[in-house]
């Protein structure tokens, strides 16, 4: 099995340490950062964890833990560059169009969703669900990229944010590729917490269940994350063999038989096996190729 380790990947891109606070991944003496920037985009992501109903100034300086003065310039400095709306009644605040480019530009600009994107547009043009691409970031997965499914039902995912992998069919498909001790570690890491009353929270119960993604070679999140919410995901990698992520499709649990669900994971896993071979890997004919660490 592969432990987690941080490095350059197959497109010698270095993979910053995401367990650095705050990410502020790259630069570990405070003396190099700035701390007006850094509260100005602690600011903005505050913004993006209340996007359904905006914030005040006064419930935006709460969250922040800063005056409503200072906040308010801050708010202000990032409605003059767009980063930030003001036009709801209040005024409330919004997150800009200026980062929505930003996430353009990112997306056009990452090597690993250029090769894979058709891939992904396949996966759900023949499954009718909706897709996710997730990197792989010291054994978490980070989504940065999504296909939506036909018809009026869009599952929210957050782009860009690492999230916590015991719960998620993508995260779980990650998992399956490391070692044990590096799965502990993790487990360790996060306390497992419960999202659903699916969700695993015992290590022994989640080593099972990644023995068994091994076997089959997809995870299946059922109502893990949310309830009521079908997910399967495999894992990909690269030219070394080392996973680079994983993708997923999710859907609606509701009459969806279990012959469904081999039938959709075995698409999912050709698919995944289709990101290996785009980004020069070489793809699996039966099952993960698992190594052991040395």
């Amino acid at each position: 099995m592969h432990a987690v380790e941080s490095g350059s990947n197959l497109f010698g891109v270095t993979a910053p340490d995401s367990s650095l606070p705050n990410n502020a991944a790259g630069i570990t003496d405070s003396r190099y950062q700035l701390k007006s920037v850094g509260r100005a985009l602690r600011l903005m992501e505050i913004l993006a964890e209340h996007a359904d109903h905006g914030l005040s100034v006064t419930e935006a300086a709460s969250l922040l833990g800063a005056s409503k003065s200072a906040t308010f310039s801050m708010l202000q400095t990032l409605v003059a560059f767009n980063f930030a709306t003001d036009s709801e009644r209040g005024p409330r605040y919004r997150l800009g169009p200026a980062v929505l480019r930003l996430a353009d530009s990112h997306t056009r600009s990452n090597p690993l969703v250029a090769l894979v994107r058709p891939h992904l547009r396949s996966l759900t043009e023949e499954t009718g669900w909706t897709s996710r691409l997730a990197s792989h970031q010291d054994g978490y997965p980070v989504f940065i990229d999504r296909v939506d499914g036909p018809g009026s039902i869009r599952f929210f995912t957050s782009i860009g944010i690492r999230e916590q992998p015991h719960h998620s069919a993508a995260g779980k498909a990650i998992l399956a590729e490391l070692d044990e001790s590096s799965v502990r570690l993790i487990a360790r890491e996060t306390g497992l917490p419960r999202r659903t009353r699916h969700t695993i929270t015992d290590v022994t119960a989640l080593l099972a269940d990644l023995a068994l993604i091994r076997t089959r070679g997809f995870a299946v999140d059922d109502g893990e994350d949310e309830t009521g919410i079908l997910c399967l995901g495999a894992a990909f990698s690269g030219r070394d063999g080392r996973p680079l992520g994983a993708v997923s499709i999710t859907g609606l649990k509701a009459e969806v038989p279990d012959w469904k669900v081999q039938e959709l994971g075995s698409i999912v896993r050709a698919h995944a096996d289709q990101m290996t071979l785009a980004v020069g890997g070489t793809a699996r004919s039966t099952g993960p190729n698992i190594q052991e660490t040395e």
